[in-house]
């Protein structure tokens, strides 16, 4: 097996592991366990439980956040609601794609440690960055209060990672997208709403 595929293993073992158990509950020789590896492997790669998480977030996060950026470049000559509607379609689909991944890291976010605090400054701010440009763009001096709009929004984008266990029942594979377009439509109702949309009406009262 190739570095890269033994790399790759061991933190998709990680990953459904710390969704699982939470970061303490899952021990390292569980993890090489689930990925067919040696305990030493991972310690040659990522050095601790500790160095794994830091990579497996991170790499979460940098290709996220590149995530974010094609799709604003993409859809530059678009009105700003067809951005913002882009956008937020995108960053459900990763999460979607990443779904365990996006679980645990919300979890770790309600806790106060160092970690956190890092990622909070390094990753999250640039997210909200590019989502609060994006919706102030749409709602531009329609509404004064984009600070609720964005908690708004943001909680939307949220829910169905911070509340999975209600989503038990819906399967893997092509559901997956079924569910990101079908919620991603109800979130661009909502947006048209918030941007002040008339068209938006009829949709909002089918919501």
């Amino acid at each position: 097996m190739k570095a890269g595929q033994s790399k790759q293993k061991v933190m998709d073992a990680a990953s459904a592991l710390f969704y699982q158990k939470g970061f303490n509950g899952a021990s390292v020789r569980d993890i090489a366990e689930k990925a067919g590896v040696n305990v030493s492997l991972i310690s040659y790669y990522f050095k601790s439980k500790q160095g794994l998480l830091e990579y497996a977030v991170t790499e979460y996060y940098e290709a996220y956040l590149q995530t974010m950026e094609q799709s604003l470049h993409e859809s530059e000559g678009l009105s700003s609601l067809e951005t913002l509607k882009n956008l937020t379609y995108e960053m459900i689909a990763y999460r979607q794609t990443h779904e365990q991944m996006t679980c645990f890291i919300q979890r770790e976010l309600s806790l106060d440690s160092v970690f956190v605090r890092e990622m909070v400054v390094t990753y999250i701010a640039k997210e909200n960055y590019y989502l609060k440009n994006a919706l102030n763009a749409a709602v531009g001096e329609r509404r004064g209060d984009s600070d609720f709009l964005l908690l708004q929004l943001k909680g939307m984008l949220l829910a169905p990672y911070l509340m999975h266990h209600e989503m038990r029942e819906r399967s893997a594979g092509e559901l997956d997208i079924y569910f990101v377009r079908n919620y991603s439509a109800s979130i661009h109702a909502w947006l048209e709403y918030a941007a002040g949309e008339e068209e938006c009406d009829g949709q909002m009262q089918k919501l």
